[in-house]
């Protein structure tokens, strides 16, 4: 079995903005990369190589993560109080459920994909 590929952490200002604003809003870099019309292996390379994508990747990411251009780039903090605040209390709650023992992570994560399920089906 081949190992699990060893984890890069951003070596830009870039890069560590990209992968924060990216696990805030819980995508993973596949659904990003399709966003954005791009490849997996290009996010990661942005977030841990490059020191900027070009121009039209900078403003598609941007749509995506709903942020500004200025907050990509870290011209401005981003501002999550732009969001909804429901979905403000939703991770709130996501951040204390992260720090849950893993087997009550993993009860409530059956939990929701149950009633995900049974919503889908109705």
């Amino acid at each position: 079995m081949d190992a699990m590929p060893k984890k890069v952490t951003p070596a830009s200002e870039f890069g560590k903005r990209l992968y924060k604003l990216r696990k805030d809003r819980g995508l993973t870099q596949i659904e990003i990369a399709e966003k954005v019309e791009s490849t997996q292996r290009a996010i990661s390379y942005y977030e841990t190589v490059a020191d900027f994508p070009p121009t039209n990747v900078v403003m598609d990411l941007a749509k995506v993560l709903k942020v500004s251009t200025d907050e990509l780039l870290g011209i401005k903090k981003p501002k999550l109080e732009r969001e909804d605040p429901k979905l403000q209390r939703l991770w709130k709650k996501f951040r204390q459920v992260a720090e849950l023992p893993e087997k009550d992570r993993r009860a409530i994560i059956r939990m929701i994909n149950s009633l995900v399920t049974v919503r889908q089906r109705s």
